[in-house]
C-alpha cells in the first residue's frame, strides 16, 4: 500500500527524486497539451503554455482572449506574467516555455523581452509563426537576445487538438 496522499503527490517531483536530473521535452509538453485541451473546452483556441524554472512548473495558461476580450491574451503572455510574478522578476533566466503552437509575433516579442532562453513548441503555425514559419525573431542577430528553440515537440498530438477544434467551429458554421 502506498503511503502517499493522493492530492499531496507531485508526479513531477516523484521522478526527479527517482534520480532523473531533468524531465524531457515531451513530459513538459504534455503538461501543455492538457492546457490547450482545457482551452478547447472553454472555445477558447487551444493553445497551452507552461514556464518550467529548476524541473518545476511556475507557470500555466491557456488562450483567453475570448473570455478576457483581450487580444494579448495568448497562452504564452499570460504563462510569462505569471512566471515574472513568481519569480518576482522580469527576467526569466535558467527558464524554459512549453506552447503547442508557435509563437505570433507578439509572443515572440514577450519572450525576448522576458529574456526566456529557451522555448519548446509543438506545431508550427504557418500563418503566423515568428519562429520559423513567417519570421524568425527569436534567432534574429540583429536583436539583442536570442533563444534556442526545439520545435515539432509532440506536434502531430499539438496539430490534432487546433484542427480538430476549427473543424467543429466550421461544421457549426461559427468564426
Amino acid at each position: 500500500m502506498n503511503d502517499l496522499d493522493p492530492m499531496e503527490f507531485d508526479e513531477d517531483s516523484w521522478l526527479l527524486d527517482q534520480g532523473l536530473e531533468s524531465l524531457g521535452d515531451e513530459h513538459w509538453m504534455r503538461h501543455a497539451l492538457k492546457l490547450a485541451q482545457q482551452a478547447a473546452e472553454q472555445d477558447e483556441v487551444p493553445v497551452g503554455a507552461i514556464v518550467v524554472h529548476n524541473n518545476k512548473v511556475i507557470a500555466s495558461a491557456f488562450n483567453q482572449r475570448e473570455q478576457l476580450a483581450d487580444p494579448t491574451a495568448h497562452a504564452e503572455m499570460i504563462a510569462i506574467t505569471q512566471a515574472a510574478s513568481h519569480l518576482n522578476s522580469w527576467r526569466l533566466l535558467e527558464c524554459t516555455l512549453f506552447v503547442t503552437l508557435e509563437p505570433c509575433p507578439m509572443c515572440a516579442g514577450a519572450i525576448l523581452q522576458s529574456r526566456i532562453p529557451r522555448v519548446v513548441y509543438g506545431a508550427v503555425d504557418p500563418k503566423a509563426g515568428a519562429v520559423v514559419s513567417l519570421f524568425e525573431l527569436l534567432s534574429d542577430p540583429r536583436l539583442n537576445h536570442r533563444c534556442e528553440t526545439v520545435g515539432g515537440v509532440l506536434a502531430n498530438d499539438c496539430g490534432r487538438v487546433l484542427t480538430e477544434f476549427f473543424d467543429r467551429k466550421r461544421r457549426l458554421g461559427k468564426k
